[in-house]
């Protein structure tokens, strides 16, 4: 029997098992609004106040936590406000999170959310499923908005030069607003690291991402989002399967599905896995990043994807 609560005001249900605790609500589109190794403080951004404005009118909150998008980002459909109530039907192990509709797109967005076992893990799939009557070229959109005050790494692909590195084996996009020459951007060769410390401004960053993780370092936990990565596929975003966006209030990880074209009546699905480690130290240079990956095993499968 799933929990209930209340927090920032929204009717919430808790999911949880010897090691996490989730708090998801049923009062907006769906949302997992609290994250944290039970005994310790949530991870996730808590940010009620933030909205984006829709050109259509009305306001689009945000909330903080993690929530699903349909890309590409387009502020008249992207921003659809989604104060309906969501559904929750209890699973084996978790819960499903469904939205109504949206009347403009006819996109309804579901969330699969379960805990295998007692492991500090979770599993979250994303469904898109397409009740309007045209086919619509879209794709799985998973956001996690995360507390400031750590550091992102993000992980780059290629391999070490050799004679025949005559082609390029790495690309980046970068958002209009992004200052490379930031002090919270560490280009490392291997991997990215974003310093969530802004105090105005924002940036983004986004990339293939065949390695198929990314990760969070704040105070002593490392959170950890890991997605496939489809080679040959489309992604939107210039070919961006993984993105970091960070501003003065949040860090966003997000992964993104390949874009594809969702036929009426049909869904897509994009999964994620979520880790989370406790009493994790970690010196924000890229040197360091190996050991990290070597004591967790970051680029390691996970046998939940």
């Amino acid at each position: 029997m799933l929990k209930t609560t209340r927090f920032l005001g929204l009717d919430c249900v808790q999911l949880e098992n010897a090691t996490l605790s989730l708090l998801v609500t049923r009062s907006t589109g769906p949302r997992v609004l609290r994250l944290q190794i039970r005994g310790r403080e949530s991870l996730f951004a808590e940010v009620p106040d933030f909205t984006l404005e829709h050109p259509g009118g009305g306001l689009f909150h945000v909330w903080g936590g993690h929530r699903l998008w349909h890309a590409p980002e387009l502020a008249r459909r992207t921003y659809l406000p989604d104060e309906a109530p969501s559904e929750i039907e209890e699973v084996e192990g978790g819960m499903v999170v469904t939205q109504p509709a949206e009347p403009a797109t006819g996109l309804q967005k579901s969330m699969r959310i379960t805990l295998p076992g007692d492991e500090a893990a979770v599993v979250v799939d994303h469904v898109l499923t397409n009740h309007g009557l045209w086919p619509v070229k879209t794709a799985p959109w998973a956001i996690t908005q995360l507390k400031l005050g750590g550091v992102a790494i993000l992980p780059q692909g290629g391999g070490p030069a050799g004679a025949g590195s005559l082609l390029p084996n790495r690309q980046l996009a970068l958002w209009p607003y992004t200052d490379v020459r930031s002090p919270h951007l560490v280009w490392g060769n291997d991997h990215i690291l974003v310093h969530a410390t802004l105090r105005g401004g924002a940036l983004k960053v986004g990339f293939p991402n065949p390695r198929g993780w990314l990760a969070y370092h704040l105070g002593e936990s490392l959170y950890v989002k890991r997605a496939r990565f489809e080679a040959g596929r489309e992604y939107f975003d210039l070919g961006s399967s993984s993105e970091c966006y960070c501003n003065d209030r949040f860090l966003e990880l997000e992964t993104l599905g390949p874009a594809g074209i969702v036929e009426p009546e049909c869904s897509v699905c994009h999964r994620e896995v979520w880790q989370v480690f406790d009493r994790v130290s970690f010196t924000a240079e890229e040197r360091a990043v190996q050991a990290l990956i070597e004591a967790y095993g970051l680029d390691e499968e996970s046998p939940f994807l």
